[in-house]
């Protein structure tokens, strides 16, 4: 869910990246909150105020353009229009949407325009495992293949999800732009001999480009931007076909 802050309109099931990589201004920026906090607070307040006083740190998470924290900062704690209650609508939805499932990671920030320069729009994310992925990290676990978490998530939040899923806790990179995801595939293609990327959205692309078998799974809703099928050795339906994939190269002797 995301709020359109200039136009007072909320924007249910938009994908945050999609929206950020619509304009070289935009800056997605993961907040280090606690929803319960957020809520708890007076809906009219500044939300640059709620940050500041609380001493809320952020991620750079995804965007297009060349920025520096200081300047992320300085847009995002001075920001003039945003308020807590513009959060806490995109919050509360998310929750309802998410309350009956048994894992989900909630994440909130902020898609900054740096022309405002302000906060353009509050954003919440909810989401649990794609199905099938913890059968499919099993199984690759067995057939002695390690795998990997890098996402623009919070740490945090993705240390819950690989735990759910098995994967050790020191294989898990957070905060991640698109940049550092292609950077996270060219450390591992220095340890290890293949390295495949599986990724669903425009922020995966450099990372996708970069590893040596890119995958495009389809498993998430919402439209695809067209470099993402340009670039993908394969495109799935669902995240237990990579297993195939690898034991395809495994058994040809190409990984």
């Amino acid at each position: 869910m995301a709020k359109d802050i200039i136009h007072d309109q909320l924007l249910p099931g938009i994908e945050t990246t999609m929206l950020t990589f619509s304009s070289p201004e935009r800056v997605l920026v993961v907040m280090h909150l606690h929803s319960r906090d957020v809520i708890r607070t007076p809906p009219e307040t500044l939300l640059s105020e709620y940050l500041v006083e609380n001493n809320i740190g952020f991620g750079i998470s995804c965007t297009r353009k060349v920025v520096t924290s200081d300047d992320v900062g300085d847009a995002l704690y001075n920001d003039p229009r945003a308020t807590v209650g513009d959060l806490q609508q995109c919050i509360r939805d998310v929750w309802k949407s998410c309350s009956r499932e048994e894992v989900v990671t909630l994440n909130s920030g902020v898609i900054l325009n740096m022309l405002l320069p302000g906060i353009e729009f509050t954003v919440t994310t909810g989401g649990k495992p794609f199905e099938g992925a913890k059968e499919a990290i099993t199984t690759l676990h067995r057939m002695g293949i390690p795998t990997f978490i890098a996402s623009g998530d919070r740490v945090a939040k993705l240390e819950r999800i690989a735990d759910h899923l098995g994967i050790p806790r020191d294989r898990v990179y957070g905060v991640a732009t698109p940049t550092m995801k292609a950077q996270i595939v060219a450390d591992l293609q220095e340890e290890f001999d293949h390295v495949i990327m599986v990724g669903d959205s425009i922020n995966d692309l450099c990372a996708m480009v970069k590893a040596d078998v890119a995958i495009l799974t389809e498993q998430q809703s919402g439209g695809k931007h067209p470099e993402l099928y340009e670039t993908a050795s394969y495109v799935v339906k669902n995240v237990g076909e990579v297993v195939k994939i690898v034991k395809k190269f495994r058994d040809s002797g190409s990984i």
